[in-house]
């Protein structure tokens, strides 16, 4: 579709809202946000001859909010590019995409379905995440059925398509998923917050019989459940998730994540906290014992910001380190946070969950320590509407790490960037 006709649309969602003001609860906001980058080693440790690359990015959105009796309608417009991607004199330039357009509807008290392309957000974004990080962020077009009343109860079922077609189902589609289902439960009981989920992911394969080619859907089952009690000063909260089932390759699938961690405010805006995470992994040894046979034991966090959890620069689970050996991670971090000023220091020792054979060899096994990620990161609050953050890490990995990514870990592999981020508000119904 192309953008003029979006836009078009959008202005007359508004012009109908408006007219409808008198009932109705409108608002209009947008979304500013230019991060400029310089990457000596982001995602992978830099080598001797590699150049440092400089990069600035932004999103830019338009988000419209309606609310009328029962239905509720949020449409989120965004146009994410590099600034310089577009010639100056560019006769055409369709970056515009919808990031969320859904409508929701109370059925009864405390029953709705919520339908369309949409962000979900779930716990610590552990296993079911917006991304927001990433420029683009991550939607998901589906159907969440919820109940809310002293439980949470959520249902979401999404099955997807690529193209019109008249026969079949297949969906070729790279990175995406075919069919889903999730169910979600939450109980507060005081400080204490109990979360289960349970999801079921269908992914396309592809094969070969008599020289021609199939499709299937594999699916694989993750269950888990995250607790955390919330005090005065005092959290501490903990989660573990098992998957089972297929893989993406028709392998068959074990898999585990747990953590656990505590975070102490004292007061005066300071934080301190620890924690430890294990994702489990697939053995070097196994795969070449058994190419064909091996089970896959790797935890793969489907649609998590894990650019939240295992270091800022994005060595793990950040489309990469999928299938391989795990990742034990031990944390801790500092924090302050005052008035418009605020700061996070936080430190990762990272190692394999499985063992990783040397370079040619199908025995000898590597130390398992990959290395130690610094993190710091600063915010100000300019405005209700504008922050600045920047922020500083830096990885000093170790051979394990450079066997698994490449690179050379004996030169210095750092990040560093600064964005800034408008979200002003345009029109606001009360």
């Amino acid at each position: 579709m192309k953008s003029t006709n979006v836009k078009s649309m959008l202005l007359t969602a508004m012009l109908v809202a408006v007219a409808l003001a008198g009932k109705a609860q409108f608002s209009l906001s947008g979304e500013f946000r230019p991060r400029a980058e310089y990457r000596h080693g982001f995602k992978q440790m830099f080598s001797e001859d590699d150049t440092a690359a400089f990069q600035i990015s932004q999103r830019t959105r338009l988000n419209a909010a309606f609310k009328h009796e029962k239905l509720k309608v949020g449409l989120s417009l965004q146009d994410v590019r590099f600034w310089g991607e577009t010639p100056q004199l560019a006769a055409a330039s369709n970056r515009l995409m919808v990031h969320q357009a859904w409508a929701e509807y109370e059925f009864a008290q405390g029953f709705t379905a919520k339908l369309g392309r949409q962000e979900l957000v779930y716990d610590d974004a552990r296993m079911l995440g917006n991304v927001d990080w990433a420029q683009q962020a991550r939607s998901h077009d589906l159907a969440l059925l919820k109940y809310e009343r002293s439980f949470k109860l959520h249902l979401g079922l999404a099955f997807n398509q690529q193209a019109d077609l008249l026969k079949t189902t297949k969906y070729p589609l790279a990175g995406s998923y075919k069919a889903m289902q999730f169910l979600w439960y939450n109980r507060q009981i005081s400080k204490l917050s109990l979360s289960v989920l349970f999801m079921n992911l269908g992914q396309e394969f592809s094969f070969i019989d008599n020289n021609l080619p199939k499709y299937k859907t594999v699916y694989s089952q993750t269950a888990g459940t995250r607790m955390t009690r919330k005090g005065e000063k005092l959290e501490v909260y903990g989660a573990a998730y098992y998957t089972f089932g297929k893989d993406a390759t028709d392998r068959e699938l074990s898999s585990y994540l747990i953590n656990a961690g505590v975070e102490y405010k004292p007061g005066n805006g300071f934080g301190i906290g620890a924690g430890w995470e294990l994702q489990s992994g697939t053995s070097d040894k196994d795969k070449s014992d058994d190419p064909a046979g091996y089970t896959n034991n790797s935890f793969n966090p489907y649609f998590g910001t894990n650019h939240k959890f295992n270091g800022y620069m994005d060595y793990f689970y950040v489309g990469n380190h999928i299938n391989s050996v795990g990742l034990n991670d031990i944390y801790g971090n500092l924090s302050f946070g005052k008035n418009k000023l605020s700061y996070l220091l936080t430190l990762h020792l990272f190692s394999a969950a499985a063992d990783v054979l040397k370079a040619g060899s199908t025995t000898d096994v590597m130390a398992r320590s990959l290395g130690t990620e610094l993190d710091f990161s600063l915010t100000y609050q300019m405005a209700p509407y504008a922050s600045l953050t920047a922020g500083y890490s830096q990885m000093f990995g170790t051979e394990t790490l450079q066997k698994l990514r490449g690179g050379d870990y004996k030169q210095t592999s750092n990040w560093a960037w600064l964005m800034i981020s408008f979200k002003p508000v345009f029109i606001k119904e009360l």
